[in-house]
């Protein structure tokens, strides 16, 4: 799965004792309600924030993770979260908000091979 929107808010790395390290992020999505998800991104993975700032735009590829937890009242719970794993940047807001990444970008000499 993959949610694209503009990145709201990103955390600090969170890193445990038993090596454990994780980031947290808000991505607004861009619908008629945008909706602000937390995506979480675990171990190797934390990597992948390295080069994102706020507002910028970005695509990023997802997994929906669940679980169930049995409270000390003997409760069952489930929760959910989300798990990037691949960012792709659609627009990068730092110094330029028009710049769009190359591989998404087309020029009008794009389109002058066109056989007709």
């Amino acid at each position: 799965m993959e949610i694209i929107g503009i990145v709201k808010k990103l955390f600090d790395i969170q890193k445990f004792d038993s090596g454990f390290k994780k980031r947290e992020m808000v991505l607004t999505t861009e619908e008629p309600y945008p909706q602000n998800i937390l995506i979480e991104f675990i171990q190797d993975k934390v990597d992948l924030l390295g080069s994102i700032r706020q507002e910028d735009k970005i695509k990023v590829f997802i997994n929906i993770r669940g679980r169930e937890w049995t409270n000390p009242e003997g409760i069952i719970k489930y929760f959910n979260s989300i798990q990037g794993w691949k960012i792709e940047e659609i627009q990068h807001s730092i110094e330029n908000k028009t710049s769009i990444s190359p591989s998404l970008s087309s020029s009008s000499e794009d389109f002058d091979d066109l056989p007709f």
